[in-house]
């Protein structure tokens, strides 16, 4: 058996049960980590792992980015540890939780191999390469409609309202952690843009869903046709299964997500947190991510026959979002408050007039 289901312990804000992974061989230990990432995209880096490691049983418990956000910030508060390891794509809230002192610094030789825009003192890490893409639907969305920029698809909502009203999804930033980091991004990139943008997705009365599953199922069944600010590896791995999606990495510029991970200050067994963050970091770790998990390499290379994924990074389009103080401000209070306020009244707001 591959992995068992137990129920979480007390105390877990997650609804589902907890995949548990035995070890290979004589049971000596348990690293528990606590994710906001799919279990699917994960396992075959936690067997392999366990492949190097056969004596680690692991246990993963799944949560959305918010929730595990608070389920954390409440243990450290609370000086208790809640697994060893924390791995999110909301990497600006690990960012908040290492500077409140909630993290502990991993230094390995595979740490030191990470990019810089990557790793913030030696604290949360960014382990995967994750464009952030347009996705429709190959079947409804004729190819002269298919936008190549931002721009363009504020453009192509504005001017075609019969065909796309109502058929365009995106994150519910105000459910959604990583949602909201990429929308903050989106508007520190262009403000005019970001404007144009905004109010062309609340006049086509865009869809808001919590989750890149949610929204990728409904393009797949052709109830959207397309889906913004979509991570490329998650909609990447549905076309491998054989949907009929497209990919567009958008021209102007494409946002790279780098997925955190992060060792408790408070971790039961911090040897093994250590041990696997620097798995994940290593040769082996990511060339298995990038075969199997999330498919896109720090250098740019993704899958052969994706158009633009092996150009981003040469023709200077990438703009990886740095692990970096400047995420502290992402997780103002007052500046979230405002940003997700005005996002309502643009967005939400418009769609409901």
């Amino acid at each position: 058996m591959l992995w068992a289901v137990v129920q979480p312990s007390a105390g877990f804000t997650q609804g589902s049960p907890t995949p548990m992974f035995p070890a290979l061989q004589t049971e000596q230990e348990v690293l528990s980590i606590h994710a906001a990432t799919d279990r699917p995209a994960m396992e075959p880096l936690i067997r392999d792992f366990q492949l190097l490691n056969p004596n680690t049983r692991v246990e993963f418990v799944e949560y959305v980015t918010n929730d595990l956000f608070a389920a954390a910030n409440k243990a450290c508060q609370d000086g208790r540890p809640l697994g060893d390891v924390l791995l999110s794509s909301g990497v600006d809230q690990l960012v908040k939780l290492a500077n409140d002192g909630c993290a502990r610094s991993v230094d390995s030789p595979e740490t030191q191999t990470v990019p810089r825009w990557a790793n913030w003192r030696d604290e949360v890490f960014g382990f995967t390469f994750e464009p952030v893409v347009f996705v429709y639907n190959r079947e409804k969305v004729p190819v002269e409609d298919v936008p190549k920029t931002h721009l363009e698809i504020a453009d192509l909502l504005r001017l075609k309202p019969e065909t796309y009203q109502g058929r365009v999804g995106t994150y519910d930033i105000r459910q959604s952690g990583i949602g909201y980091l990429l929308a903050f991004n989106d508007s520190q990139q262009t403000t005019t843009t970001y404007g144009r943008l905004l109010e062309s997705l609340g006049r086509a009365q865009a869809v808001v869903r919590c989750c890149t599953g949610e929204i990728l199922d409904e393009i797949e069944a052709g109830r959207l046709l397309i889906g913004y600010n979509m991570l490329a590896s998650y909609a990447y791995a549905r076309v491998r299964a054989g949907a009929n999606l497209g990919l567009v990495m958008p021209a102007d510029y494409t946002l790279v997500l780098s997925r955190g991970a992060m060792l408790l200050a408070e971790a039961s067994n911090a040897t093994a947190g250590a041990r696997f963050i620097s798995y994940l970091l290593s040769a082996r770790g990511q060339t298995l991510a990038q075969r199997e998990a999330f498919f896109f390499g720090f250098a740019g290379e993704g899958p052969t026959g994706l158009e633009g994924a092996a150009s981003i990074v040469r023709t200077g389009i990438a703009r990886p979002i740095a692990i970096s103080p400047a995420l502290l401000a992402v997780q103002d209070d007052e500046r979230r408050r405002r940003f997700i306020a005005d996002w309502s009244r643009s967005l939400v707001d418009m769609a409901t007039r």
